[in-house]
């Protein structure tokens, strides 16, 4: 027969035993108390680490504009400089020269600084002029004297004019102060080209409000 002492010993250390399973089950649970739990519990109410940010889709959205924006900057800008560099080889006019210098000089000085707002936003430097660009420079090449110059100053006021509403828009919409100086300040250059344009359209008769021949 068992004695009363051993008895009492075994179920002491039964129990003990019982009680070291029970915590350890306890703590091996997430959020248990003691715990290292490998996730955090989440509060209710709490949003998830995974929530969308509602203003990510707008900040999206901005972004694109102002990448069209500069890519099309880039592409015009380049478009100018080589059309002015035709206008200093094939117009007869000193003036319409002087000008064409000035685009030169004026867009590559501009393009200049947005290259580096193309790269921050992930935007390449385009190839090449536009489809609508090359098929103005086929025609102005084919063009001399009076009839050159006189296409080549419609040109200028219309792109000019389209020009300075796309640069004061991109002033207004975009939030990236990088942006909004480049579109500040190359609206302005572009206003002091139209107005002068405007001028050697007026000296050369040419009717920039009707269309191009």
């Amino acid at each position: 027969m068992m004695s009363k002492r051993r008895f009492n010993r075994i179920l002491l250390c039964s129990a003990s035993t019982l009680l070291a399973s029970a915590m350890a089950v306890a703590q091996s649970q997430p959020g248990g108390g003691g715990g290292q739990s490998g996730m955090p519990s989440q509060q209710p109410g709490a949003p998830s680490p995974g929530a969308m940010d509602p203003n990510a889709g707008s900040s999206s959205q901005q972004s694109m504009v102002d990448q069209a924006f500069v890519r099309k900057a880039l592409e015009g800008g380049a478009a100018e400089v080589q059309l002015g560099q035709l206008a200093q080889q094939k117009s007869q006019s000193e003036d319409v020269k002087q000008f064409g210098q000035k685009m030169v000089q004026d867009h590559t000085q501009l393009g200049d600084q947005i290259k580096p707002i193309a790269q921050q936003l992930g935007v390449k430097e385009p190839k090449g002029p536009s489809k609508k660009d090359k098929q103005l420079m086929a025609k102005l090449e084919a063009l001399s004297g009076p009839q050159f110059d006189e296409a080549y100053i419609q040109a200028m006021v219309k792109d000019h004019k389209q020009d300075m509403k796309d640069f004061k828009d991109a002033a207004q919409v975009t939030q990236d102060p990088n942006v909004k100086q480049v579109a500040q300040q190359g609206a302005g250059v572009i206003s002091q080209h139209l107005q002068m344009i405007q001028q050697i359209a007026q000296s050369h008769n040419v009717d920039v409000n009707g269309k191009s021949k």
